[in-house]
């Protein structure tokens, strides 16, 4: 199964694609792990467009069978829940172009289906990621870690065919 993951946001999306193991453990490989960086002194379009354009290139490259987006909370940052709209988007987007399902899952649940509790530090989780994918260190930026810790919890619910589409 091969599972992108994508960690939203406007300045730094983190963006995954890992192939899990069909059977057994938990195991998987790394196939692609990037972050997209835009400038806040860039016009709009521009952020939204190349936002989208590497996300549309990945999965039209790795065809992965799920698109996994980690559901933003924002309580009294308004312009930010704003901004990173823009960058999910432009993730919804390419995902329906190209015929990707796409599924959700909340911060607590990532930890949950990674380090076994819902309250596991950055730090636990990217190292359960460098564990599972077979990795001579965490991976960084924390975006990407957090795009690939994504993809893995997808792949952890379908297994339980506890996924559903967002």
């Amino acid at each position: 199964m091969i599972v992108a993951g994508v960690d939203p946001g406007i300045t730094h999306l983190g963006l995954g694609v890992v192939e899990v193991e069909p059977r057994g453990s938990l195991r998987a490989h790394l196939l692609h792990g990037e972050v997209v960086r835009t400038s806040h002194q860039e016009p709009a379009k521009e952020r939204v467009g190349r936002i989208h354009a590497r996300v549309k290139e990945a999965l039209l490259r790795f065809r992965p069978e799920a698109l996994a987006v980690e559901e933003q909370f924002f309580y009294r940052q308004n312009e930010l829940a704003y901004k990173v709209g823009w960058a999910l988007g432009a993730v919804l987007v390419a995902a329906f172009e190209t015929g990707v399902p796409v599924y959700a899952y909340g911060p607590m649940q990532v930890k949950q289906a990674l380090a076994g509790h819902g309250h596991a530090s950055k730090e636990e989780v990217a190292l359960m990621v460098r564990g599972m994918l077979g990795l001579k260190e965490a991976p960084k930026p924390s975006h990407l870690a957090d795009a690939l810790a994504i993809a893995l919890t997808h792949a952890f619910h379908a297994r339980l065919q506890a996924a559903k589409p967002l």
